[in-house]
């Protein structure tokens, strides 16, 4: 197997210090191909130091992890497997299902897994570097650079010590079949090698992130875009022999400064934000990202000065002033809001109510929407009964949110079968506010929306704010 349209680049750190060697087209943005699984495991690393999950913990497989190309470990879906063989084979045999399967098992997407392994990158200085997937098959916009991938491997060394031994293994358990390391044939031929990572795609080429120690020396060394295995390593190990001629014997260990740890913290909106690129010049409809994940508690407050709140009627009486009963019911809904100013009262807009039926009856085609005091709150326009002659029906509270134009979207999958089991799967779940909507699926360039449409922007938010206390990832879809 050989790639001879790769571009070439290269970067060797001294890993004590993170002083640079050698440079070459470092900063040039390339594709990375499975080195992307390097923070893969770094953040799995991360979630399972900060108890998100353990190793033990056993990971459902889906369907879009089962599909990945090779190199896998061969996952079925619907299997469960320890989260500890799934990083094995990611580590050791390069397996693509095994990478996606993490992602969805720690983050719920693997969208939204690519969102924190961004979000990490930046946090580690890798600023020439975005990730779409966990596992390093090309994509638009999946880059990284020989600089980047360097400090990656740095922070693999002195970040997580206790796991780096996994880079080093010739061959390991994967808990469905034993797995041999993609990188050992250098591990094997090159003195002091004990990682990290290898990758190939045909648009990336043959890449290598390499590390090597002797005696109290230790170099990293990166290589993206060799010709061929062989090729590559020899080309590594020439580099590596130049870092340890250049590097300084006696050299203070300075370790890189760990992320501060976000879990799954704002991941939605980052994948609202980065979802469906359009190309250049292309012209489409905008998403408006408008909810966030929950991070205080929804209940509301009392409006300061008032007293208890009285629960809002739900049935009048036959006997009783219809037309009262909603004033009621509107200002119960507006006191129970938080710090929400004091609206204007609200007069009767009817005499009296029909004596044998509560049925509403039909609104006369003429309807004077009476102007908002100056004080309202946005959603709701009120006035008085005053303000309109006899002969016109005026309306106390009006919606200015669009009608039901909005929508949530819960979500891109590989496949219409995956969305629309989502879609299914959300609905079930949260029938109080997705009740009547429609659910939709919209097929994007880099895979498929699941959607709900035909809601109210108060019932599309309500909607993502339950979603995402139940760790669903949501956004907003404003109308057009």
């Amino acid at each position: 197997m050989s790639a001879t349209a790769a571009p070439y680049a290269a970067m060797v750190l001294d890993a004590r210090s993170g002083e640079v060697l050698h440079s070459e087209n470092a900063n040039t943005r390339l594709h990375p191909a499975s080195l992307t699984k390097m923070m893969t495991l770094y953040i799995t690393f991360e979630a399972v130091q900060h108890g998100e999950i353990t190793m033990d913990t056993m990971v459902t497989v889906s369907r879009n992890a089962a599909s990945e190309p090779p190199s896998k470990l061969g996952l079925r879906e619907g299997q469960k497997i320890k989260l500890r063989y799934l990083v094995r084979a990611a580590a050791v045999k390069s397996a693509n299902d095994a990478a996606t399967a993490i992602g969805e098992a720690i983050s719920g997407t693997e969208m939204a897994f690519a969102a924190r392994m961004t979000r990490t990158a930046k946090a580690l200085g890798m600023n020439a570097t975005t990730f779409k997937n966990a596992n390093g098959l090309t994509q638009s916009g999946h880059l990284s650079t020989a600089h980047d991938m360097s400090l990656l491997g740095r922070h693999m060394v002195y970040d997580y010590p206790q796991y780096y031994n996994l880079f080093s293994r010739v061959s390991t358990d994967a808990g469905m079949r034993e797995v041999y390391n993609t990188n050992r044939r250098f591990l094997r031929s090159y003195k002091g090698a004990d990682g990290i990572k290898t990758g190939y795609t045909r648009a990336a080429g043959f890449n290598l992130v390499a590390s090597a120690e002797r005696g109290r020396e230790r170099i990293i060394t990166t290589v993206f875009g060799g010709r061929s295995t062989s090729t590559r390593n020899a080309k590594v190990a020439e580099l590596m022999d130049l870092g340890f001629k250049r590097a300084k014997t006696n050299v203070a260990l300075r370790k890189p400064s760990m992320p501060a740890y976000l879990g799954n913290r704002g991941l939605s909106v980052m994948v609202a934000k980065s979802a469906d690129p359009s190309p250049e010049g292309a012209r489409g409809k905008t998403v408006r990202v408008v909810a966030a994940a929950v991070t205080r508690s929804l209940r509301p407050q009392a409006r300061p000065g008032t007293g208890e709140v009285d629960v809002a009627p739900l049935v009048a009486e036959i006997e009783g002033d219809i037309e009262t009963v909603l004033a009621q019911v509107q200002t119960a809904e507006e006191t129970a809001v938080a710090e929400v100013p004091a609206p204007p009262q609200v007069a009767d807009a009817s005499k009296t109510a029909p004596d044998m039926s509560i049925k509403p009856m039909r609104r006369p085609q003429q309807i004077v929407l009476a102007t908002a005091a100056a004080a309202a709150v946005e959603p709701i326009v009120e006035t008085t009964a005053e303000a309109a002659p006899a002969s016109q029906e005026v309306v106390t509270r009006v919606s200015t949110s669009g009608g039901r134009h909005w929508g949530i979207n819960v979500g891109r999958y590989p496949s219409r079968y995956a969305a629309e089991k989502v879609l299914l799967k959300t609905a079930l779940m949260e029938t109080t506010t997705l009740d009547g909507s429609l659910r939709k699926v919209v097929n994007r360039s880099s895979g498929f929306d699941a959607n709900f449409m035909g809601l109210s922007r108060e019932t599309a938010d309500l909607a993502c704010r339950r979603l995402q206390a139940r760790q669903v990832t949501c956004f907003m879809i404003g109308p057009g």
